[in-house]
């Protein structure tokens, strides 16, 4: 793919022959203690997104450390390319938020000659041909680390400067829609984490269809509402022999779609109290994500393996999967004492759960509004996840 007004081949050079420094930082003496609340931006490895700085919890350092530092001083479209550790690879450009800063050790610094668009070779990383050559150097396939003269020797073929300019441009349009749609997620998801906060502390109340308030809500035990059902222990040998799908902890994501599911199948078929269909939600029980919550999107059935529960009852089943989502619950479970290294709560612990239940009918009515944020943020996360791979796609056939 190009456009139709560039031609002629493009230069196969490497980076060393197009940049006039390749360099990182260091971290200063006192690491962490000698950060300071403002002063010259400090840019670590994780202030290094895929294409974009992510400047939420950047350092700073004060002018005298900064001084001493002074060859590693960033300027306007520096390429900053993470060196070190399972970010290794990621790069972006210097805005202006952090010109005038310095990188530590684990970030590199890339400033091209004027032959090479910034931009454009920030997308080159970032593109299969760049990390396949990054992946190259891992010893055993392990990211580990990069070296100057390695970074010096990635080979990148170059257009004119007005191909590059264009190019990196048109890569940039497709960024900064991502940049907007993921503003759009986050936006939502707050204003979700706000409404059930205020919905659950009984600072938003619902009213019924002539207008009146509904009754009042009544402290209730989880266990007097819900069946907490636990997994079935399926039989490890048998996995992969069958057609059932089983859903592990491991499989647990705030969407499981079923028509879709990459997990493992058994030959085993349990009980039918075992079995997820659509609208049913799973939550692990053990393990670093203990208390995730996911919910089954579409037709089709799964059963759940051990350490997951699902949960039933004759009320309105969405209100209690809103309801184990706020952070009163999250809090509980995560306060419950465990005898073992790992995370883990029972039915019980569940089941033990106090909360303040409205009658059905509002029960009904916040799963509902609720749940329309949901849906709204689906519908924001497939328009993202189209941009992302617009522009792998971009990536993959712009750039040679």
């Amino acid at each position: 793919m190009r456009f139709p007004e560039f031609k002629g081949e493009w230069k196969k050079c490497t980076i060393g022959e197009l940049a006039i420094k390749v360099g990182s930082g260091v971290t200063p003496r006192g690491g962490e203690s000698v950060y300071k609340m403002d002063g010259h931006s400090f840019v670590r490895s994780q202030n290094v997104g895929l294409g974009h700085l992510i400047l939420d919890d950047i350092a700073f350092i004060d002018e005298e450390t900064h001084l001493r530092q002074k060859s590693t001083e960033l300027k306007l479209e520096d390429v900053l390319l993470n060196i070190t550790g399972a970010s290794i690879g990621r790069s972006a450009l210097v805005n202006e938020q952090v010109v005038g800063g310095n990188v530590n050790q684990h970030v590199c610094i890339i400033r091209t000659k004027e032959n090479l668009i910034s931009s454009f070779l920030c997308n080159f990383l970032l593109s299969n041909y760049g990390q396949r050559q990054i992946d190259s150097f891992q010893a055993g396939g392990n990211r580990q680390g990069l070296n100057f003269e390695q970074i010096k020797s990635i080979k990148i073929a170059i257009p004119s400067t007005k191909e590059q300019t264009k190019v990196a441009k048109l890569l940039q349009l497709i960024e900064e829609r991502i940049a907007t749609q993921s503003k759009i997620i986050e936006d939502l998801k707050l204003l979700k984490k706000t409404m059930s906060q205020n919905i659950f502390s009984l600072k938003i109340r619902f009213k019924d269809e002539e207008g009146n308030v509904f009754s009042s809500w009544k402290l209730r035990k989880l266990s007097d509402v819900l069946i907490i059902q636990g997994g079935y222990a399926f039989k490890s040998s048998l996995f992969n022999q069958g057609t059932n799908k089983v859903i592990r902890i491991g499989d647990i994501l705030p969407i499981i779609k079923l028509s879709n599911f990459s997990g493992i199948y058994s030959s085993e078929t349990p009980n039918e109290k075992y079995i997820v269909r659509k609208n049913d939600f799973v939550m692990a029980l053990s393990g670093a994500t203990f208390g995730k919550v996911g919910k089954i999107e579409d037709k089709g059935i799964a059963y759940i393996n051990q350490r997951v529960a699902t949960f039933r009852t004759k009320q309105c089943l969405e209100f209690f999967y809103q309801l184990v989502q706020i952070n009163n619950f999250k809090n509980y479970i995560s306060s419950i004492p465990t005898a073992s290294a790992q995370p883990n709560i029972s039915n019980d612990d569940i089941g033990n759960y106090k909360s303040y239940i409205p009658d059905v009918m509002e029960q009904t009515k916040i799963a509902g509004f609720l749940s329309t944020i949901d849906n709204k943020i689906e519908t924001e996360r497939a328009i993202l996840d189209a941009y992302a791979k617009q522009k792998q796609y971009l990536l993959a056939n712009l750039l040679i």
